[in-house]
């Protein structure tokens, strides 16, 4: 329970980083650095895929390419512990 916690508040944290992110773009103002979006991506990838589609910042960026894979190799962990080891 306090896994799915951690990991509810990973994708937050993703979600929000890029949000703020394409803010900062927008005012020119200082920006996350893209090694920290990825990172950030690769910890809480339903939060940065859903905030990149939504705001649509880094989605024409190549190695943003890297956030769906992000996002399938975790979706098919979960379906793993959930549905093979019934956790």
């Amino acid at each position: 329970m306090v896994l799915g916690g951690v990991y509810l508040g990973l994708n937050l944290v993703a979600a929000l980083a890029f949000a703020c992110d394409k803010s900062r773009a927008k005012r020119n103002s200082w920006r996350i650095s893209e090694s920290a979006l990825l990172v950030l991506a690769f910890l809480g990838p339903f939060g940065a895929f859903l905030s990149m589609q939504v705001s649509r910042h880094k989605t024409r960026k190549p190695k943003f390419l890297l956030v769906p894979v992000f996002l399938f190799i975790h979706g098919a962990a979960l379906l793993y512990f959930f549905l093979i080891l019934r956790l």
